[in-house]
């Protein structure tokens, strides 16, 4: 084959290569208006992996085959660059203010999402619930703290569905206003929760507190009264947001202090199930009756299914009666767990699976 008509098979090539990449474009637009509905992040690097050694193994030349790896990389992160441009318009709701650690993990999972802020769990979860955002990042559970009942109470009383959780390490910082120096600090701000965390560290330094109704409302408060002897206690994004220094980090005395979020859509991820290491949500309610709830628990674990976490939470209409909460790992919607859940609802007056996900981290 000469230059000339090397060149013009490279041509016809890549005019094929041309009108496929539309056809895999429009696909992936497909792809991103699944994940806006149902508030999954761009980023899937185990699905990445999965495609790329199912794709390269076509390639029987061991020399071509590291170029072709090269070039499907390439063609991911061109579909996820147009993801993220599709997914401008998403709206996640949180609750707080800019700057506390919701909007922190709201904006790492929806980096190109807009962000609105709720003055409390339930306005979030409602707004999505009636249209107006797109998806809520809420917390669940804290490693220091544990559950948060209210948004527990609106899985089981609510619609939507959770299709992700995702842990984000807290990480507390003493904060003041620009040219403070440590020795001067007299009294340290933040949310109760916070300065609990950081007791050890207070004590310490002898400082007295003041408690906040959240960290970044402390980090504000600072900024305005502009007193070098008051501090913040909260994240470093919350200092760059009111433009303060960081006198000391990672004060917080539990170096594993994680919140878990949970993500809510209107539709839920059937596909979620599907992969390894997922696990879903389980709700339900047992008759009052002697082993009510053991029947549940043994039903549960005869068909093979692990629970990870097992919690039980009065139901505001009916004084003195639960309903239990369980993270189960496994695929309910599996034959399996088809079987599992239909015995279930044998013994329970109420069976509700909220949603299924696969763990992942955020950073701060």
């Amino acid at each position: 084959m000469d230059l000339q008509e090397a060149r013009r098979e490279i041509a016809e090539v890549d005019a094929e290569m041309a009108a496929l990449f539309v056809r895999r474009m429009e696909a992936v637009r497909g792809i991103a208006a699944y994940k806006k509905e149902r508030g999954l992040p761009v980023e899937d690097r185990a699905q990445e992996a999965r495609m790329i050694e199912a794709q390269s193994g076509r390639i029987a030349d061991e020399m071509l085959r590291p170029f072709y790896i090269q070039f499907l990389q390439g063609s991911i992160e061109v579909s996820k660059r147009w993801q993220h441009r599709l997914m401008e318009g998403l709206r996640v709701a949180y609750s707080g203010v800019e700057g506390a650690f919701a909007h922190i993990a709201a904006s790492r999972i929806f980096p190109d999402a807009a962000t609105y802020a709720c003055p409390s769990f339930e306005e979030a979860y409602d707004s999505v619930a009636r249209g107006e955002n797109d998806i809520a990042v809420l917390p669940i559970e804290n490693s220091y703290a544990g559950e948060v009942g209210q948004v527990l109470d609106l899985m089981f009383s609510g619609s939507l569905h959770v299709n992700g959780v995702y842990d984000l390490q807290v990480t507390q910082n003493l904060l003041a206003v620009p040219g403070t120096a440590i020795e001067g600090i007299r009294t340290v701000i933040s949310h109760p929760q916070a300065l609990s965390q950081c007791h050890a560290y207070i004590r310490e330094r002898g400082f007295a507190s003041i408690s906040a109704a959240n960290t970044a409302v402390a980090a504000q408060e600072v900024a305005e009264k502009k007193d070098p002897a008051l501090a913040a206690i909260a994240s470093r994004d919350t200092a760059k947001l009111y433009g303060l220094t960081v006198l000391d980090h990672d004060i917080n005395e539990s170096r594993s202090n994680t919140t878990r979020f949970a993500v809510f859509s209107q539709v839920e991820n059937q596909e979620a199930g599907k992969r390894d290491g997922t696990a879903f949500l389980l709700l339900f309610t047992v008759k009052d009756e002697v082993g009510g709830l053991a029947k549940a628990i043994n039903l549960i674990s005869a068909y093979s299914f692990n629970m990870r976490v097992l919690r039980s939470r009065p139901m505001k209409d009916l004084p003195w009666h639960y309903y239990f909460y369980a993270e189960v790992e496994g695929d309910d919607s599996s034959e399996n767990g088809r079987r599992m859940i239909g015995a279930l609802r044998g013994v329970c007056p109420m069976v509700k699976v909220v949603g299924r996900y696969r763990e992942a981290v955020v950073t701060q």
